[in-house]
């Protein structure tokens, strides 16, 4: 079948495109959030094909995945060519993000929306968003395996996050500095100069970086689930996390040590760098889980079950 979707989130977009499908891109001059194309970073396969708005709009489109609300607020239905997603055009929204306010009082742009179907990555985004009458599921992540390359040889942390000083506590960025008083911390991830940090990486440089680092620290506060926290998992990284959000489904006790006590995340800290063969231990433990769960091969599985659903499949083709 033929897709039609953004790249808003390299990571996920990445698995997503795996799959035995079409997927087409839309690409605008400059490539900016509107028509990324192609990754830049990453190998995607020749079946995702970059699209202008021109071509999109006289494509034989099957399903449109919305990610953003622009897109559900007019943009797909210009770049289809005037089709309707969800009445013309089969659709489903994908919302990667947990709710940001006033939680109570907040309600998904994609509420009440006819021919629509809301997919969720995560148990708690499904949880905390309102949705009104949208149906509803839950597809979590999954990634293209890393590998394990987990050598500890460093006797630091590694942290992720994208832009850590614009969003500040959401990413604890303001733990940085205690993480850093137990060890070493390294932080990657775009905007992470300005903090001293690594950035500039491809994903491969940046997978082989953290593989390195005796353990994986995850203080974000409020998200969905990071990718980057599934990667060290499956690099076969220990994890010391907060938590938070969907963290104490993803990694189980044998895995690291989940906690809001941040002094007592600090003792694991101390102890997994002081520890080496616990640390890899933890970190076997964590690609094993992280296979499981968040593994390429249900995620694909997952997707083309929805896709199935939507009644978005070719006569002929396989669900």
């Amino acid at each position: 079948m033929r897709i039609l979707l953004w790249h808003v989130h390299g990571s996920w977009t990445t698995a997503f495109v795996q799959g035995g499908h079409e997927y087409l891109i839309p690409v605008l001059p400059g490539r900016g959030p509107d028509g990324r194309g192609r990754a830049q970073t990453w190998t995607w396969p020749d079946a995702a094909l970059e699209v202008t708005p021109a071509e999109a709009a006289e494509a034989d489109v099957d399903l449109v995945v919305m990610q953003r609300p622009e897109e559900l607020g007019g943009m797909a239905e210009s770049w289809l060519g005037g089709r309707r997603p969800g009445i013309d055009v089969p659709a489903v929204y994908v919302e990667h993000n947990a709710p940001q306010g006033r939680i109570a009082e907040m309600r998904h742009p994609a509420a009440d929306r006819r021919g629509l179907t809301l997919v969720h990555v995560t148990h708690f985004n499904r949880l905390f968003w309102n949705s009104g009458s949208t149906p509803t599921r839950v597809i979590e992540h999954g990634i293209v395996d890393p590998g394990a390359r987990y050598t500890g040889e460093m006797a630091r942390c590694a942290m992720v996050i994208n832009e850590a000083g614009r969003r500040g506590r959401v990413t604890g960025t303001d733990l940085l500095a205690r993480f850093a008083a137990a060890a070493p911390v390294d932080l990657f991830g775009i905007g992470a100069g300005a903090l001293g940090g690594i950035e500039g990486l491809t994903q491969e440089q940046l997978h082989d970086q953290m593989a390195r680092r005796r353990l994986y620290v995850h203080p974000v506060r409020w998200t969905s689930l990071g990718l980057s926290l599934i990667e060290a998992m499956q690099l076969g990284m220990p994890v010391v996390a907060l938590a938070t959000t969907e963290v104490p489904r993803a990694v189980p006790p044998e895995a690291g040590v989940v906690s809001n006590d941040i002094d007592e995340l600090e003792a694991a800290v101390r102890r997994l760098i002081s520890d080496p063969d616990q640390a890899a231990e933890m970190g076997r433990h964590a690609r094993k889980t992280a296979l499981e769960r968040y593994g390429l091969d249900r995620f694909l599985a997952d997707w083309d079950g929805m896709l199935a659903e939507v009644g978005a499949v070719r006569q002929g083709a396989t669900a």
